[in-house]
């Protein structure tokens, strides 16, 4: 699943919850729930490709959540946002010093549960447009 997915989804769980420690560990969860479900990715060699964009319009979209959501609320979003988005430090960690910062149990858990494939581009835009269209709804 894309960052930015995660980091919606880990949004809307924060301003379900409003609570910043259950947001993060049920952000935690969220990440593994959006990771069952089979979505799109890659072979190692082209991560970055798709990474360093998702990477860049994930953290956009942090800003601009973290800008409209109310201050009282705010807290809580972001530690939703920060637990569905912590297990995939994995990648980060292998590519920039090869190792991950998870044990190996871990890893090798959070790598068993996702099915990915290069076809499935259109799970990801339709979780982004749900996650989205709740997001916006809830901030109104």
């Amino acid at each position: 699943m894309l960052i930015t997915n995660h980091v919606l989804s880990g949004a809307l769980v924060g301003l379900l919850l409003d609570r910043p420690g259950a947001a993060l560990g049920a952000g935690v969860v969220s990440h593994f729930v959006l990771d069952l479900v089979p979505h799109y990715g890659v072979a190692d060699e082209h991560l970055m490709r798709i990474a360093v964009p998702d990477g860049l319009v994930g953290l956009a979209t942090i800003a601009v959540i973290a800008a409209r959501t109310p201050p009282e609320r705010r807290p809580a979003v972001l530690a939703g946002i920060f637990g569905a988005c912590l297990p995939d430090m994995d990648k980060p960690g292998e590519q920039f010093f090869d190792r991950s910062p998870f044990p190996a149990w871990f890893d090798r858990f959070h790598g068993r549960i996702q099915l990915e494939s290069t076809r499935r581009f259109p799970v990801e835009a339709a979780t982004a447009l749900v996650c989205g269209i709740a997001l916006t709804r809830k901030l109104r």
